[in-house]
């Protein structure tokens, strides 16, 4: 990735300021090159509102304020205050400097896809028995790689099916070079047991071929080459092995019957791109074409859309999504969007794929099939998304109204929730967790844990005194503002803590709630408990308010429960003996193989773990003591 701190070498920099309400971009766009890069758009404030890449930035940044923009940018222009402009070496490195702007600041009215996962591949191993297996990560040239797959289970599928027709192995390199008989998947006839050697490495390896030629697209001329083959072989009387690939070409007659959306012969790879807008919600519906094949497809929200159009989001996803992913041939998307200035750039330099739209001529056959399956996908996703975010922004309103609670600006969407919970074991590994909801939903890359220090194990009113005290210090100083709500899970002594400690730090301790479970500890029985005196509360079972604050209670508790787990852990991985002076990593590893293990040498005396290369006696004796529990020897011995 480049680094653009250096405005001299990689770009240059100019930025222009007014007040929001007599900014004349005129001059701005007078001193502006025509040339690549990304513009900025500032508010009186100096908050980020927008960021935008350019081909050429005098022509792009112009086209705001010379024709008619819908109402999210003219919304955005009535507050912008200052363009700023990087120009860069190329249009690739303007598409980079946008994505990490944007991933790095999220500008309000960016039309935002966050995915953090990577996209998994189906992989042939570099081995004499070549193995498949799913795969996510960075591809390297020691295998082959098909995909990406839109998600885990179009990969796990593909996998199955190839599995029915060529019985390719699945098991790692390890257990394969151990087996000593075929497992249970050479008995349901979905491997061939080249580890036990029942089939030998150059029939195993067309097999392979064949698969590879299958993904590619080139299901028939498969086909074509086992009919002869089988046939070649009832004629030289072979009816075994005939019989192996009658039955191989009726499974892949099956798979290639049930893949009813196959475009046939025709290889091609191809991403379909749908937009579907409505109201201020948009979905993207990506489906996924490999070598003629559909394997499937995902659905994309925007984190925030606002009334935009569907080509504007489009221009968005295909921006954000391709500087990842590889950029296929072909894309058929349903609505025009700016192709000028996006496919350039994510092309870098090669060939620009083909886009095919709605009224195209060459849209027809299994292509229109695909387009029309994305559409009615995408429908069905959105309407999804509508419903569970009427549901939410219905628990939003009750929870306000039932705590008499004001969202910033009177907007629900920015009602800020954050929810604490203590969890440990026996006093062990303790740790303290928050949780955040807003905007109508959990936030999770907000989360936070807290590790608990200095107190006696299993003081939960200590650790969660510390937890409050860690996070709220920032706004007791004024760097940061309380939320609205501060759930506690715990009853009246939990309060009272947070109480105390919102005292000492200035703050208003009108915020935090306690939530106490019932005498049955069951949904439905919980209590609330105010820390501004206020009486407790009970809820109604069937109280949407309740209902999200049990949603954010529980998932406060898991994500404490799994930190703290993961936290007790990781010192039962550690070896007893590291942090042991004199004993090293190389001691460490050549004591456990002279043993064969950590069981081993707990079972050795001192004088055999005084004969392993390296050890003296001294030391083996520091060694037997600290794995018995034992104080030093020679600590001891030099009192």
């Amino acid at each position: 990735m480049l680094d653009y701190r250096d405005a001299h070498f990689f770009g240059m920099t100019n930025g222009l300021s007014a007040s929001s309400s007599s900014f004349d971009p005129r001059p701005v766009i007078e001193r502006l090159p025509h040339l690549p890069g990304v513009y900025r758009m500032i508010a009186s404030d100096g908050t980020l509102l927008y960021v935008g890449k350019a081909r050429d930035l005098r022509k792009r940044v112009s086209s705001y304020f010379n024709k008619d923009v819908g109402p999210r940018l003219a919304l955005m222009l009535q507050q912008v205050a200052a363009i700023e402009t990087t120009v860069t070496r190329s249009e690739a490195e303007a598409l980079l400097l946008e994505n990490n702007l944007i991933k790095a600041h999220a500008p309000r009215f960016n039309i935002l896809f966050r995915d953090d996962k990577s996209y998994p591949y189906l992989r042939f191993t570099a081995h004499p028995f070549p193995r498949i297996a799913y795969y996510r990560g960075a591809t390297d040239r020691q295998g082959r790689y098909f995909g990406p797959y839109p998600n885990a289970w179009a990969v796990k599928e593909t996998i199955r099916e190839l599995q029915k027709v060529f019985r390719l192995r699945t098991c790692d390199d390890t257990t394969f070079a151990h087996r000593a008989r075929p497992c249970l998947l050479y008995q349901i006839q979905r491997c061939s047991a080249p580890c036990v050697g029942l089939i030998d490495a150059t029939r195993y390896r067309q097999d392979v071929e064949r698969a590879v030629r299958f993904l590619r697209g080139q299901s028939q001329g498969v086909m074509a080459e086992l009919q002869a083959r089988m046939q070649a072989l009832a004629a030289e009387l072979k009816f075994e092995q005939a019989a192996v690939l009658r039955d191989q070409l009726g499974a892949l007659a099956r798979v290639l019957h049930q893949q009813a959306v196959d475009a046939g012969s025709e290889d091609v790879d191809a991403d379909v791109i749908v937009a579907i807008t409505a109201g201020e919600v948009a979905c993207v519906n990506l489906a996924s074409v490999r070598g003629g094949r559909h394997l499937g497809d995902r659905a994309y929200f925007p984190v925030r859309a606002g009334a935009v159009e569907a080509g504007e989001v489009l221009e968005a996803f295909v921006s954000q999504h391709y500087v990842d992913q590889p950029c296929p041939p072909l894309l058929i998307v349903n609505a025009a969007f700016d192709e000028c200035e996006t496919l350039p750039m994510i092309t870098a330099g090669g060939e620009a794929p083909q886009i095919l739209r709605p009224g195209d001529a060459a849209l027809k056959g299994a292509r229109r099939r695909w387009l029309e399956m994305a559409e009615a996908n995408a429908r069905l996703a959105l309407a999804r998304r509508l419903a569970e975010e009427g549901s939410q922004q219905a628990r939003t309103r009750a929870l306000m109204e039932t705590l008499g609670l004001d969202a910033p600006d009177g907007d629900p969407a920015r009602l800020r929730v954050e929810c604490f919970d203590v969890s440990h074991t026996m006093g062990e590994a303790t740790q303290a967790a928050c949780v955040v909801y807003e905007n109508h939903g959990l936030r999770s890359a907000e989360y936070r844990r807290y590790n608990i220090e200095g107190i006696v194990g299993g003081d939960d009113l200590a650790a969660l005194r510390q937890a409050l005290t860690r996070r709220y210090a920032a706004a007791a100083r004024g760097e940061t503002s309380l939320p609205q709500l501060i759930l506690i899970d715990g009853g009246a002594a939990q309060v009272s803590v947070g109480r105390q400690v919102f005292a000492e730090l200035g703050l208003d301790p009108s915020v935090l709630v306690g939530v106490a479970k019932g005498e049955q500890r069951r949904f439905g029985q919980e209590e609330l408990v105010f820390a501004d005196g206020r009486p407790p509360l009970r809820l109604p079972r069937d109280s949407q308010a309740l209902m999200l604050i049990a949603q954010i209670r529980d998932e406060a508790h898991r994500f404490a429960l799994t930190g703290m787990r993961a936290r007790r852990a990781k010192p039962r991985r550690t070896s007893q003996l590291e942090g042991l002076e004199g004993i090293g990593p190389k001691r460490r590893q050549r004591l456990l193989a002279h043993f064969g293990g950590l069981r081993g040498l707990q079972a050795a005396s001192v004088e055999d773990i005084a004969r392993v290369k390296g050890m003296s006696r001294n030391l083996a004796a520091r060694v037997y003591a600290r794995l018995h529990g034992q104080a030093d020897p020679t600590l001891h011995d030099a009192h």
